[in-house]
């Protein structure tokens, strides 16, 4: 999940899944993918999580662009609540 401008009230989230987190972090920061998150300016990787495999992560991206936007704010505080980027401690 991404954060255009480091804005909780106003900033654009952004969801996706992945099998390379810190890959993906990479190629958004630097704007290789085209799409939605090139689109708006989500470079920032303010939340994540872990499943078993791709179609889990699939299942809840999904699941997940449904909620309501104050459901995905409370979600990425309880991880960041400063909403700091977290993809340079990946490894």
């Amino acid at each position: 999940m991404r954060l255009h401008h480091g804005k909780p009230a106003n900033g654009t989230i952004y969801l996706g899944s992945t099998i390379d987190l810190p890959k993906r972090a990479w190629e958004h920061r630097n704007g290789v993918v085209e799409g939605f998150s090139q689109k708006h300016g989500c470079h920032d990787l303010v939340w994540y999580e872990v499943h078993d495999g791709i179609e889990a992560a699939r299942f809840r991206e999904r699941q997940m662009k449904e909620w309501k936007r104050a459901w995905k704010v409370r979600r990425i505080e309880e991880m960041n609540p400063d909403w700091e980027d977290l993809a340079p401690t990946l490894v």
